[in-house]
């Protein structure tokens, strides 16, 4: 069981890589749908309100969650498929 952790370690760090760009891209088109500028504000930006920074800040947070969720489960699964074993 130890040596499956260590061999999905690979694994997962690629597959976290893949779900960090998988985010960006559905919170940047989910940005736009919520009505906002192509850019979300950075938390320094200054022309920006709190409500606005704050809102962006949850938005990304919530997507990048789900995403990543997403993508080590289906990771995790296709692992057992392959191996018989689940990596976690």
């Amino acid at each position: 069981m130890k040596a499956s952790r260590i061999a999905y370690k690979p694994v997962g760090l690629a597959l976290g890589a893949v779900a960090g760009l998988l985010a960006g891209a559905a919170f940047r088109q989910t940005w736009k749908v919520m009505g906002h500028e192509d850019e979300a504000p950075d938390a320094t930006d200054e022309d920006r309100t709190w409500q606005e920074v704050l809102i962006a800040a949850a938005v990304q947070g919530a997507i990048f969650a789900v995403v990543k969720a997403a993508v080590d489960r289906a990771g995790a699964a296709t692992v057992r498929r392959l191996t018989g074993t689940w990596p976690g």
